[in-house]
């Protein structure tokens, strides 16, 4: 069985509805992930640390077992960039949520990560 949990080092509330359904929808019931929603500041330094980059990244990815995770959203980046992709900020947080988990389960960027985000888009009416 499956635990996810879901944390916040941020101060006004987030909307997480449909986080669980994705989860075990992607990743399946035996999957177990923690999710923290986070700021720029803390997006920034956990990006040098494990990326070396330097910018506050908007979801990073962290397989810790076969099937245990860590995901951590960036809540500010998410709502400076939603605009651009058509989202709105809780619809863009949702689909960077699928687009962790696929990566979790091995996809790689491309054409067949592509589609299988636009299923689960569909799947969720996000899009």
């Amino acid at each position: 069985m499956s635990t996810i949990s879901i944390s916040h080092t941020i101060r006004n509330p987030w909307d997480t509805a449909g986080f669980e359904e994705i989860v075990r929808h992607i990743l399946g019931p035996r999957y177990s992930v923690s999710i923290v929603l986070i700021g720029d500041t803390v997006a920034k330094k956990l990006n040098k640390q494990y990326r070396n980059k330097t910018s506050p990244a908007n979801i990073l990815t962290f397989p810790l077992t076969k099937n245990e995770a860590e995901i951590f959203l960036n809540v500010a980046g998410i709502k400076r960039e939603a605009h651009r992709f058509g989202f709105t900020p809780s619809q863009h947080g949702r689909f960077l949520l699928i687009h962790g988990c696929l990566h979790l389960k091995g996809h790689t960027h491309g054409s067949t990560m592509e589609r299988a985000e636009e299923r689960a888009l569909k799947k969720f009416a996000i899009r």
